[in-house]
């Protein structure tokens, strides 16, 4: 027989927790990247002693699942009148700990460290010598069986000297904070845990404030500026009117603001880990220190990062898909919706971006067509539908995609934004372009919104079939139908319908288009070099010292058994440059020169031979002669 397992957790309740909690932030360890917390837990006294069990936050909103690394919690002390109390870890949930209340007391007193990464590696660097983001469930323990919205919280954050904070945490007189007293301490009001939570902080020695509506708009929005040093935040004047634009097509759109106010946080650094991450009165984004300083004619690079964001203050977190709706942050999320959740606003991301001027129409094409054939590229559609993929954050942290392609994972994003552009041309065509997404926009998403009892926005949840219905109040359709049919479906059949209903077509050139010429991931401290792309034709990414980051399922390359982590050596027996390659991909056209390639694969030598004869392939977009240009429509600004 197995043994018993533990008790189980509380379940969570309604009451609200009896006094608020008061926690102390030391964030001025910056050689160490180690935050300290010191939390003042009340409890109800006893005459006997009691077990109580606290949690420390695992399943984080915008995560979407359980990304709350409980491992880099350290040094917990927990103690109650100066003596020590007994603490133990559960054995089964690895997040909550269960304390031996002694008899009397009324307070528990708690120490413990959050040990941010130091090295870059998959993990963000949070925490650098003139940078920091403070997300407050990292230094957080709270009690189970109670309520987020339940839990009040006092708090105070030490910064080191002349540092400046940027949050959507407001002082205790409801002002942005604006000053730490003589020792570093900033203080804030009190807020509801799930407020708290929701409200990161990020700080450093350079910080630039935006206003980015006219003085006195209610609900003002903010666009706060911290990098490594002042040049980094000199942005042209032009280029804070793109963000200004932003914020006015958002009204635009979904005609409310479901916020008291909002601040952009954006740190503009290569040390400083990139982010981007969404909450109700604020976003953490982590950008390359060129954001400002790069030619924006050239490419979009970041842009798309902040319209994403904010639109999802509308389109997740005031309204939420009710499965990812939780009472706490150790209660499991579901992520059926997260096509809408995280899709939707990919698109509508993708769309004010050029509204806003962020980007060109032209540059919105061509991100578009590199989209499409990217997704097109998909294999693994073959055997993961869509709706599969929206259950991958839900595996958690740790597991890797060797075969991109094949293996698929949030999809959703990109996939998604093909998927409700299919919707808003079909919306268009079928109102003879009286009607458009917008429109939903405004009446689902813009929907008047309900209030805390603190003025906070209070969620509003939806299911699938809601959501249909506000889709047939502006244009009936089997929107069931049509949705079923994308997310369930293998074949990809309905992939392109809304770029072909928008008037323009994918096609195939010898040339890359200016947008993927000048497009970068994020770059680390070693630089940030494009890798070669011949995703579409022999099916593989390679980058300056020839390491293959990328190998196509099933493409010529796969055949050829090329696999990821492989470095090609030579080419047609010289050793690899970029341009060799291109020049023999481009003399094969005719068959008459299969490209022979030298690949090393740890201490073996191979030498793969590539028979494709379809040249080089870039994905661009083609006006359909005699249709509407109803993409055209779509990037319009309002």
């Amino acid at each position: 027989m197995a043994a018993p397992l533990p008790p189980a957790l509380p379940a969570v309740a309604n009451a609200a927790w009896p006094a608020p909690l008061s926690m102390e932030v030391d964030a001025t360890d910056l050689a160490h990247r180690v935050l300290q917390a010191r939390l003042l837990l009340p409890v109800t006294p006893s005459e006997a002693p009691r077990e109580l069990t606290l949690l420390y936050p695992r399943f984080l909103p915008g995560a979407h699942g359980p990304y709350g690394d409980v491992s880099r919690l350290a040094g917990l002390m927990i103690s109650a009148g100066g003596r020590p109390v007994a603490w133990q870890r559960d054995t089964v949930d690895t997040h909550a700990y269960r304390v031996q209340v002694p008899a009397g007391v009324n307070q528990l007193e708690l120490h413990l460290q959050y040990i941010a990464p130091a090295r870059r590696s998959s993990e963000r660097i949070s925490i650098t010598r003139s940078l920091l983001n403070v997300e407050w469930e990292t230094v957080l323990l709270y009690p189970a069986g109670t309520a987020a919205s339940g839990v009040r919280v006092q708090t105070r954050l030490k910064l080191p000297p002349g540092w400046q904070a940027a949050t959507a945490l407001r002082g205790p007189d409801g002002q942005a904070p604006a000053a730490a007293d003589g020792q570093g301490w900033w203080t804030f009001g009190e807020t509801s845990l799930e407020t708290l939570i929701d409200s990161p902080l990020f700080a450093g020695a350079v910080l630039r404030r935006v206003a980015l509506d006219a003085p006195g708009t209610a609900a003002p929005v903010t666009l706060n500026l911290l990098a490594d040093d002042a040049a980094a935040v000199a942005a042209t004047p032009a280029q804070l009117d793109a963000h200004r634009a932003l914020v006015r097509q958002a009204d635009r759109l979904f005609g409310t603001r479901p916020y008291r106010h909002y601040d952009f946080l954006l740190a503009i650094s290569d040390e400083f880990g990139g982010i981007g991450l969404e909450h109700h009165e604020s976003s953490e984004n982590g950008v390359e220190a060129s954001y400002f300083t790069d030619d924006w004619e050239r490419a979009i690079r970041a842009r798309e990062l902040l319209p994403h964001e904010y639109v999802h203050a509308w389109n997740g977190k005031f309204r939420r898909p009710s499965d990812l709706w939780t009472a706490n942050y150790n209660q499991p999320m579901r992520n059926s919706l997260l096509w809408v959740y995280e899709g939707l606003t990919q698109y509508w991301g993708h769309v004010l971006t050029a509204r806003a001027g962020l980007s060109t129409p032209e540059q919105a094409r061509d991100r578009l067509a590199w989209l499409a054939a990217e997704l097109q590229a998909r294999s693994g559609r073959a055997w993961r539908n869509l709706q599969d993929t929206t259950l991958d954050p839900t595996v958690g942290p740790g597991h890797t995609a060797e075969w991109e392609d094949w293996q698929r994972s949030t999809d959703y994003y990109d996939e998604g934004l093909l998927l409700w552009l299919d919707a808003d041309t079909l919306i268009r065509e079928k109102s003879h372009q009286q009607h458009a997404l917008d429109d939903v926009a405004r009446a689902f998403f813009g929907a008047p919104h309900a209030t805390n009892a603190d003025g906070s926005t209070r969620p509003a949840v939806y299911d699938f079939d809601t959501l249909m219905q506000a889709l047939n109040a502006v244009q009936p359709h089997d929107w069931a139908g049509f949705f079923r049919d994308r997310l369930d479906g293998h074949d990809g059949r309905h992939l392109l319908d809304g770029v072909e209903r928008g008037g323009w077509r994918l096609v195939w050139s010898a040339q890359e288009s200016r947008f993927a010429q000048n497009e970068r991931g994020w770059s680390g401290p070693e630089g940030d070099e494009r890798p070669q792309d011949l995703a579409f034709s022999l099916g593989l990414r390679v980058t300056s010292d020839g390491k293959l980051e990328q190998v196509f399922w099933d493409s010529p390359a796969f055949r050829a058994g090329l696999a990821p982590g492989m470095t090609l050596v030579a080419v047609n027996d010289r050793a690899y440059k970029p341009e060799r390659l291109s020049a023999a991909v481009t003399a094969n056209r005719q068959g008459q020169a299969p490209i022979r390639l030298l690949v090393r694969d740890g201490d073996l030598f191979l030498q793969p031979v590539i028979d494709w004869q379809g040249g080089l392939r870039y994905p661009v977009l083609e006006r359909q002669a005699g249709k509407p240009d109803r993409l055209d429509a779509v990037y319009k600004a309002r």
